[in-house]
């Protein structure tokens, strides 16, 4: 099979090694990775056969830059990584098409659906799908107001920024917290935040990005990751996620929610989505699963299902060069523990 050259963006994330993983150990043909950051780091020579440091995604160069490494590397295939830098990317897919360059992401316009967790909840409601009870918030008035008609303080409640990955903007505000234990105790990482201290916080923001409240689900996270052709699912698993941290899964496993699949199945076919896409969901008081989070991308703990026999990242690249998919039984059961992995230079 043809050698093929990827480019893919957050490299220096601490998952990514999974990621590349997957690509290289496809058990077909020799595929180059070229990787991108905003740091100058120097161990990535271990890891990828290419590495350039990048501004950030925001800065009015950033695609242009990146277009000038597919042109110098010859890349046949860009993964972004990010999910704010997906709008980004979408603007300008078409630059990257004139340069032979196939970008692994949904390119139609219902991406900004996806990517948005208040515009994708009322997509799932006007489709009759359920979603989490939850309020949209422009100010401490409408957050306590919002809290209060979600429960609180009898039930906590979370706050969320619309527009985010990686666990930012996201809290979960607790009736009566205790400062010291928080403080003593409990990682700086906690999600855990006061009423009085999350409105604080909203008031010091000079302009309070697209943010919603919603109900706290108490159970476990479960994650679908799925790939996609233009609104039809073609491969699915799940993981119960049983340990993260800083919203990457540290203990996972292979297991089955019918009615988690089903619910995916038919987001991916009414917004007509492409790709690699994952689905974080949480567990209600009856062990249901409940979507909260939709990441039009690879997510971080894709590697555990390549053990299962399910490599999504390398199937994405068999899509979009345009070969025969195979047919593949999930090994469901694996269990995956992550630990940190030292590298010297």
């Amino acid at each position: 099979m043809k050698d093929l050259t990827i480019l893919s963006t957050a490299c220096g994330a601490m998952f990514m090694p999974g990621f590349f993983n997957c690509l290289k150990e496809n058990g077909e043909r020799n595929i180059k990775i070229i990787g991108v950051d905003m740091v100058d780091n120097p161990f990535m020579d271990n890891l990828l056969d290419g590495y350039y440091q990048v501004p950030t995604y925001t800065d009015d160069n950033y695609v242009d830059i990146l277009l000038n490494i597919c042109k110098k590397e010859r890349v046949d295939i860009f993964f972004p990584q990010i999910s704010m830098e997906l709008p980004i990317i979408l603007k300008r897919i078409n630059d990257f098409r004139r340069l032979g360059v196939k970008v692994a992401m949904s390119d139609g316009q219902t991406l900004n659906v996806a990517n948005n967790k208040f515009k994708l909840y009322e997509h799932m409601k006007k489709h009759g799908l359920r979603t989490p009870e939850y309020y949209h918030i422009n100010n401490v008035d409408e957050l306590v107001e919002g809290a209060k008609k979600l429960g609180f303080p009898e039930k906590n409640v979370v706050v969320k920024v619309t527009e985010s990955s990686g666990s930012r903007g996201v809290r979960i505000i607790k009736n009566n917290l205790c400062r010291v234990e928080n403080f003593l105790y409990k990682k700086p990482s906690s999600f855990d935040i006061s009423m009085e201290d999350m409105c604080k916080t909203i008031e010091e923001c000079k302009e309070l990005p697209d943010t919603i409240v919603m109900e706290y689900l108490p159970g476990c996270e479960y994650t679908v990751d799925l790939l996609a052709d233009h609104g039809k699912t073609l491969y699915i698993a799940g993981r119960r996620n049983y340990e993260s941290s800083m919203s990457i899964a540290m203990a996972s496993l292979i297991e089955k929610k019918d009615n988690a699949y089903k619910l995916c199945e038919e987001i991916v076919s009414t917004l007509g989505l492409d790709g690699n896409i994952g689905f974080d969901f949480m567990l209600d008081e009856n062990n249901n699963p409940v979507l909260t989070d939709l990441n039009p991308r690879i997510t971080a703990t894709i590697i555990i299902y390549k053990d299962g026999g399910l490599n999504l990242p390398y199937l994405r690249v068999k899509q979009l060069m345009g070969e025969k998919l195979p047919e593949i039984s999930i090994k469901y059961g694996i269990r995956m523990k992550r630990r940190y992995w030292d590298v010297f230079e």
